[in-house]
């Protein structure tokens, strides 16, 4: 009769081996290092368009934060490899498009 290895155990050395290997929990030790301040644009971008959903509420001087906001950040992604910029830079125009049209509405009341 041919005996089986206890499953947890096994499990638990699985778990361990995984947890430890540097190629599937972390970044790569080899390779180019995406550093902070290249991702620090997404945060950016996140914060900026964050209110596109209830922009109707907002101020006009916020609005003209948010239009500047985008502004300030459109350099930060124009400088992205071509597939990040293509989608980011669209969504980013999208983004002031909608709040300059609030401020036009709010500023013609």
């Amino acid at each position: 009769m041919r005996r089986s290895a206890p499953v947890i155990p096994c499990a638990v050395a699985m778990a361990i081996l995984l947890s430890v290997n540097p190629l599937l929990t972390g970044s790569p030790s080899f390779g180019p290092k995406i550093s902070l301040a290249q991702e620090g644009w997404k945060a950016e971008y996140e914060s900026v368009c964050a209110k596109t959903d209830m922009a109707i509420t907002l101020s006009a001087e916020e609005l003209k934060e948010r239009i500047a906001g985008c502004d300030r950040l459109k350099p930060k992604i124009e400088a992205q490899e071509e597939s990040t910029r293509k989608v980011y830079l669209r969504r980013l125009q999208m983004c002031r498009e909608l709040y300059k049209y609030m401020l036009g509405t709010k500023e013609a009341k």
